[in-house]
């Protein structure tokens, strides 16, 4: 478990940063996928189920300005930064892990 920063700029502003910390990498990719899932809400208040796919997803983020995690580092005490590229890799994985779970 490596305490994750996530920093996010949704529009063209600086005014619009925001970060959110979280205990794991996992806890971090969760959380953009809920980012997503409020952006969905609110484009479509109307509909009870939302459902989308990954594609949709990734082009989300990449409409974002900006977005990064800044994960702990053990072995240093530092913290490394990771990009949009990484942050849609670790989510991918996360996502693909959980389709195959069993109920």
């Amino acid at each position: 478990m490596s305490h994750t920063i996530m920093l996010i700029q949704p529009g063209p502003k600086a005014e619009t940063r925001t970060y959110s910390d979280y205990e794991s990498i996992n806890e971090c990719m969760e959380g953009v996928c809920k980012i997503y899932e409020e952006h969905l809400k609110k484009q479509n208040p109307n509909t009870p189920a939302i459902t989308y796919d990954i594609s949709q997803l990734f082009d989300f983020i990449d409409q974002l300005a900006d977005l990064s995690c800044l994960v702990y580092q053990k072995g240093t005490n530092t913290y490394a930064p990771y990009n949009k590229d990484w942050i849609k890799e670790k989510i991918y994985i996360l996502l693909r892990r959980q389709a195959n779970m069993p109920n």
